[in-house]
């Protein structure tokens, strides 16, 4: 695609931004390159809207689940119906979903919490979890009151291959008598690796079962959802945990998480949240079902907006020769696209570029600041209409060598489009 075959009112807009016309034509060579790409990601698309559809039918969903409950949510058929057809989509035996959860990292600890008992070992097999998760288990800086350690539950973990591959012989060799659960991160966090497909999964899985039947393969799925045609719990994962402003929410939920899996752990995981004897049977919907509702049947369409615009951010600055990952052509796990920047000010001027082309605080320039539960301090460009929702365009990561900037979401790729055509200009 040449400068000749944009319009001259789109290239009048992209000028209006800024954008030159050397960023346009890399953009429009891209394009042309990413077409079996797109139509890839339209396949999972189409596979993922008709299996959600498909959920909501067969569940009978109707105008009288979209109702709210309040005070102590008893018999709130919507938010049971809601639940079974997360499970059904997740290909899960029980699922809970409820606003009340704040964040994917509150989802996961439940989970955790939920499942693991004085004297159970924990073992990650994607290496160190991301910050705010190391707090929550006890291996982070600072104060560890709390956390899992804290109550007698022990941690070990496995590093991947350095080709990002699992390393099933090393897992095998560290499930030990006293190990419980086998933990799982199936995007790359705040590291240079791969995500895992749900292929890497589905080996870890059949691996930790071969050496030991009871014990449990548990998922963070962040940023994971329906970015391929199976999902965790359909490969083997006992547990999945994830956020509703993130993918499975479809760019419409304001807050909310899942936790879904086997009926015994998910209920356990409720009992962490609620308190024992209640359970998943209380917890109010508020007038949200309809929000949750709708966000997960508009969830598949939303990720692939954002996998093209992962896409296509990967393409653009693979042929400015700046390095990326996942390539543009690379099969994905997640909706994390990352780009390597060689010193700090290059990176802070990238993540400055993204925010200026946000519907909200566009002309607020980002800095690095001491962001809650991480490490170092952290950029982050996220005008978004929902307060850290990662399916709406943001970019972010720690400032420390590297430098490596995780751009995330994109409701629609033009936007995504835009800010890294103006971020090459």
């Amino acid at each position: 695609m040449a400068l000749d075959d944009f319009s001259d009112s789109i290239l009048n807009s992209y000028a209006r931004y800024g954008v030159t016309d050397e960023a346009l034509e890399f953009g429009g060579k891209a394009e042309e390159r990413l077409r079996s790409v797109y139509a890839r990601i339209d396949d999972i698309v189409t596979f993922n809207e008709l299996k959600v559809l498909d959920a909501f039918r067969e569940e009978k969903f109707s105008d009288v689940h979209m109702g709210q409950t309040t005070g102590y949510g008893y018999d709130d058929i919507g938010r049971e119906k809601i639940e079974r057809i997360f499970a059904r989509v997740f290909g899960a035996q029980k699922a809970y979903v409820r606003v009340q959860i704040s964040s994917g990292t509150q989802a996961i600890s439940a989970m955790l919490y939920g499942c693991l008992r004085p004297g159970d070992e924990l073992l990650s097999v994607t290496g160190r979890p991301y910050d705010t998760l190391s707090a929550t288990i006890g291996i982070g800086e600072g104060d560890h009151d709390m956390s899992l350690t804290s109550y007698g539950i022990t941690y070990n973990e496995v590093n991947l291959k350095d080709n990002g591959e699992p390393d099933i012989e090393a897992i095998k060799r560290a499930i030990g008598p006293s190990t419980r659960m086998v933990f799982v991160q199936k995007s790359r966090g705040y590291t240079g690796r791969r995500a895992l497909l749900t292929d890497d999964i589905e080996l870890i899985a059949n691996a930790a079962h071969g050496v030991r039947p009871d014990i449990i393969v548990a998922v963070d799925n962040c940023y994971g959802e329906f970015t391929e045609k199976r999902e965790p719990t359909q490969v083997g994962a006992d547990i999945i945990a994830g956020s509703l402003i993130k993918n499975a929410g479809g760019g419409i939920c304001k807050t909310g998480g899942y936790i879904a899996g086997r009926s015994d752990l998910v209920e356990n995981s409720a009992r962490h949240l609620t308190t024992p004897g209640l359970g998943s049977e209380v917890g109010p919907s508020l007038g949200f079902n309809s929000m949750i509702a709708r966000g997960l049947f508009t969830a598949p369409q939303c990720v692939g907006e954002c996998l093209k615009g992962a896409c296509f951010a990967a393409g653009l600055f693979e042929l400015a020769g700046i390095k990326t990952s996942p390539s543009a052509d690379e099969l994905r796990g997640d909706i994390v696209q990352t780009l390597i920047f060689d010193c700090a000010d290059k990176m802070t001027s990238f993540v400055g570029r993204i925010q200026s082309c946000a519907p909200v605080d566009s002309f607020v320039t980002p800095e690095p600041w001491d962001m809650p539960g991480y490490e170092d301090k952290v950029i982050m460009a996220a005008g978004a209409f929902v307060q850290g929702a990662t399916t709406e365009l943001s970019c972010d990561g720690p400032m420390k060598p590297p430098y490596i900037a995780y751009m995330q979401g994109g409701l629609v790729k033009e936007q995504v489009k835009l800010a890294c055509m103006l971020a090459l200009s």
